[in-house]
C-alpha cells in the first residue's frame, strides 16, 4: 500500500452486501520530491509566467498534478511572481529577489511606482496594478532613511515615516537611493 492513501467506502445500490473499501493511492513522497525538483528547474530556467505553463511543462516531463497541489508546491519552495523586463510577471524564488543587486532592486521599484503623496507621518504610494508587493518590498529591501515600515495591497502602498521625517526628507532620501526617482516624482 502506498504511504498515503485515501479510504472511500463504495455501497453499491442494487446489493444489500457489505460496503467495499476502495483506496485512491496519492503521490508517493518520491514522486512529490521529483515533481518538486522539475518545479524548481522549469523556474530556474526563467521562462515560466503562470499555472497554467507550468503544468503544462510538468505534464510534459511526465509529472501529473492539480493546479491545487502545485499552488502548494510555489508556496512549500517559497516561489513567487516578479516583474519582468517585458512588463508581465514571472516566476522566481523570493530567496532570489533578495539576493538581488541593489540596482535590480531599484529597477523593481522604478518598474512599478506611478506617483507618491504625504499625509502627516504616512505616505501614499501607487503602482501600478499588481506592484505594490514588489515595490513595498523593493523599498523594505532598500532601507530607504526615514521610511520605517510599509504596507502594500494590489497598487497601493501605505508607507510609515519615522517620527520627525517631512515628506521633503523622505523625497530626498528616496531620490539618494533610487536613482531616476526624482525624474519620476512630479
Amino acid at each position: 500500500m502506498p504511504d498515503f492513501a485515501y479510504i472511500c467506502a463504495a455501497v453499491n445500490e442494487n446489493t444489500t452486501t457489505e460496503p467495499t473499501i476502495t483506496t485512491f493511492p496519492h503521490a508517493t513522497r518520491a514522486a512529490t520530491a521529483n515533481r518538486r525538483r522539475a518545479v524548481r528547474e522549469l523556474i530556474a530556467d526563467g521562462a515560466i509566467s503562470s499555472q497554467g505553463q507550468l503544468l503544462e511543462h510538468l505534464s510534459a516531463r511526465g509529472h501529473s498534478t492539480t493546479q491545487a497541489t502545485l499552488s502548494r508546491d510555489l508556496k512549500i519552495l517559497n516561489v513567487g511572481k516578479l516583474p519582468n523586463s517585458r512588463g508581465g510577471y514571472t516566476y522566481a524564488f523570493r530567496d532570489d529577489a533578495v539576493a538581488g543587486s541593489e540596482a535590480d532592486v531599484q529597477a523593481m521599484f522604478l518598474h512599478g511606482y506611478l506617483a507618491i503623496a504625504f499625509s502627516g507621518n504616512l505616505a501614499v504610494i501607487h503602482t501600478l496594478p499588481g506592484h505594490a508587493a514588489s515595490v513595498a518590498f523593493a523599498l523594505d529591501r532598500l532601507a530607504v532613511a526615514g521610511i520605517i515600515g510599509t504596507v502594500a495591497g494590489d497598487d497601493t502602498i501605505l508607507a510609515v515615516l519615522a517620527d520627525g521625517t517631512s515628506a521633503d526628507a523622505a523625497r530626498a532620501a528616496l531620490g539618494r537611493r533610487i536613482p531616476g526617482f526624482a525624474e519620476r516624482t512630479p
